[in-house]
């Protein structure tokens, strides 16, 4: 379904606290940074909150993709933080490496879908929703086999996944600046028809 472009797109908004995020958890994933409250504070308030309400928005435009997607990842943030202070704080026991493992695979499960959903949208999208998969099953992988090289490969992965959200935000927002494409996506259209920017829309015929 179109979005309803009398309002602002949270799109921009959305896709930046996700990619923003991504990149810097996965800048420790890599080994490049060692993990910080940095981290966890962007996860928590940008990756987080602000993305959940960029889902909230995208469900005033009758965007069903882009509602599910940034409030699920939102939540995810959300719940990632969470579960890394809860041990801290006394109030539940470190989760196992095979429950964080299965963790990590319910969510690239969720991914995976919303991969497929992704098809009709431009190919960063794809680029982005898949990467995000693998990621997912790097993740789960290097958790359950204890070998940090997954995890390693997970974040350069990961890398590319969070650096391809930002470029999506920034494509969008140039072109809503400027009144024209300036960064190609890869903007699926049919022949002779002009390619529109796309909110992490998904068409439903």
């Amino acid at each position: 379904m179109a979005p309803n472009h009398a309002n602002a797109s949270p799109a921009p908004l959305g896709l930046m606290g996700f990619g923003m995020t991504t990149v810097l958890l996965n800048l420790h994933n890599a080994q490049i940074v060692p993990m910080g409250s940095a981290i966890m504070a962007m996860g928590l308030i940008f990756g987080g909150m602000t993305q959940f309400i960029a889902g909230a928005l995208e469900y005033g435009n009758r965007n069903t993709f882009g509602m599910t997607a940034f409030m699920a990842y939102g939540a995810f943030w959300i719940s990632l933080a969470v579960l890394l202070f809860l041990p801290h704080w006394g109030l539940a026991p470190e989760s196992s490496p095979a429950l964080m493992g299965s963790y990590m695979w319910v969510w690239a499960l969720f991914t995976a879908i919303m991969a497929v959903g992704s098809l009709t949208a431009s190919r960063m999208h794809q680029v982005v929703f898949f990467s995000l998969t693998l990621l997912f099953v790097l993740l789960g992988c290097a958790e359950i086999s204890g070998r940090p090289m997954l995890g390693i490969v997970a974040g350069y992965d990961g890398l590319l996944c969070g650096l391809s959200a930002i470029y999506l935000a920034a494509s969008e927002i140039f072109e809503i600046q400027f009144g024209h494409a300036v960064l190609p996506v890869g903007l699926p259209h049919a022949p002779g028809e002009i390619p529109h920017k796309d909110d992490l829309v998904v068409h439903i015929s």
